[in-house]
């Protein structure tokens, strides 16, 4: 070996008793490729550090994290070897982001965090180049069946377990969002008032209705609120998402509950197909329920009005199907529109002696 070797070995072995094991010392990037970027910490030799070690996630790119001239922090992992040292720039920003971390669950403040893959019992997201942990339980209000459709989201989340010793950190989206919830109710409850229409948005569909969005809180509209004609499963009429206008028909302040009408943003159809008929006029239509106190005449479909039980027949019966029976045609006279009560009267008997007077007459 030369003079001139021995005399850089022995400055390099100088300068290396100087950087000790697992400690964090600055670095200047001299090159980066797609693979690695190469970094000098003691201006005698430059020295690789994988991407995988540039940061977490893992980066496409080394490029993607840093560019030459760039002065970082990186964690001495070990001396020796083909260039004197192994370094990792993700170490020392996990260490660096543990410190800041500390005192977390404690100061309840959200923390930003990306959500990398939906795994068994949970979410695996990243937190400041820190793998951290959403249980399945705390990631929504409710439950929620497909974990996966989280993968690649972004939002804020409250720690709840943190232990930098053990690398462990806990995190719920649960808990902010019951605590955003909360002040939501404080909010709407304070200026929601009965007779008011609000703009909603459709968050959960069931078989007796559907809960709607005003302003942070959810309102249940009743599936017989949901349109002015029968409705046989909300999914029918509304779809999860859907913006849309409500009316709020009460406003519980002590229960925190909020009852929402869909149909009473629009107009009652009633009234349009009672405009098309006047009393006295002779219709036909079709018997579709009978009932103690009379039958039911479908006078168009969605349209029904009452024949009562007087008016099936001259004779006294006991029973309305004594006169008529589902599904008979019958002809009759609109004895009354009652628009207060959204009734409409019916009549066999009287259709029959108008129709029998005309007969005679001619």
């Amino acid at each position: 070996m030369s003079d001139v070797n021995e005399h850089n070995m022995e400055a390099l072995l100088e300068d290396m008793q100087d950087i000790q094991e697992r400690t964090v010392v600055p670095a200047t990037v001299v090159s980066v490729s797609h693979a690695e970027a190469w970094v000098s910490i003691d201006a005698k030799q430059d020295v690789p550090i994988l991407k995988k070690e540039l940061a977490y996630p893992e980066p496409d790119s080394a490029e993607d994290v840093v560019k030459v001239g760039d002065v970082i922090n990186v964690y001495v992992v070990s001396k020796g070897g083909e260039h004197g040292y192994t370094l990792s720039k993700l170490k020392a920003d996990q260490e660096e982001s543990w410190k800041k971390l500390d005192g977390c669950v404690e100061s309840k403040n959200p923390i930003e965090v990306t959500v990398l893959k939906a795994i068994k019992g949970g979410l695996s997201v990243s937190v400041q180049g820190l793998r951290g942990f959403i249980p399945a339980s705390h990631v929504g209000l409710h439950y929620v069946q497909d974990l996966s459709s989280f993968e690649g989201k972004v939002f804020d989340a409250l720690p709840i377990e943190f232990d930098a010793s053990n690398h462990k950190l806990v995190l719920s989206r649960k808990e902010l969002l019951a605590k955003e919830r909360e002040e939501a109710q404080d909010r709407v409850f304070s200026t929601l008032e009965a007779g008011q229409t609000v703009h909603g948005t459709v968050k959960r569909i069931l078989d007796y209705g559907a809960f709607i969005d005003v302003g942070g809180v959810d309102g249940l509209a009743h599936i017989s609120d949901l349109a002015w004609d029968r409705v046989k499963h909300p999914s029918d009429v509304l779809k999860v998402g859907q913006e849309l206008d409500v009316f709020v028909k009460d406003v519980d302040q002590e229960h925190h509950r909020i009852s929402l009408s869909v149909k009473d943003t629009q107009p009652d159809p009633w009234f349009d197909r009672a405009g098309r008929y006047e009393e006295g006029q002779i219709i036909e239509g079709k018997v579709i329920k009978l009932t103690d106190f009379g039958a039911f005449m479908e006078i168009e479909p969605g349209f029904d009005g009452l024949i009562p039980m007087g008016e099936l027949s001259n004779k006294r019966i006991a029973r309305a199907d004594e006169a008529v029976h589902t599904g008979d045609m019958v002809t009759v006279k609109v004895l009354r529109i009652d628009t207060a009560r959204k009734r409409i009267s019916l009549s066999i008997t009287k259709a029959a002696k108008e129709v029998e007077g005309e007969a005679e007459e001619q």
